[in-house]
């Protein structure tokens, strides 16, 4: 099944089918971001990060929901977006701490 042939009963039958590897390939890799999103909310800082590491996940997670949508159409697909966005809230994140800190303290913060 791809896109061009969708049908929602197939599509959700596909769970049964799965690869349970990539699945978990998936989950292992994408349980990281939460704990990077949370520490930049409570630190408001973004040192250690790469717009570059970070652009390229974005892009191997449009390649992955690209193949799944073409080429093999499966719930797995729904993990891949849920990935792609929160990695890309970590990119928006990082790119507003560094930002910030390009313009400096504001009034009242500390200046360390």
């Amino acid at each position: 099944m791809t896109i061009f042939n969708f049908d929602w009963g197939a599509f959700w039958a596909t769970a049964k089918t799965l690869s349970w590897f990539e699945v978990g390939m998936l989950l292992c890799f994408g349980a990281s971001w939460p704990f990077s999103i949370l520490k930049t909310l409570r630190t408001g800082r973004a040192e250690g990060k790469s717009f570059i590491f970070l652009a390229l996940l974005l892009v191997g997670y449009v390649f992955g929901i690209v193949h799944k949508l073409f080429y093999h159409l499966d719930v797995v697909v729904i993990l891949y977006a849920v990935l792609f966005c929160v990695v890309g809230l970590d990119y928006i994140l990082t790119l507003r701490a560094c930002r910030r800190r390009a313009r400096g303290p504001a009034e009242g913060e500390d200046k360390s």
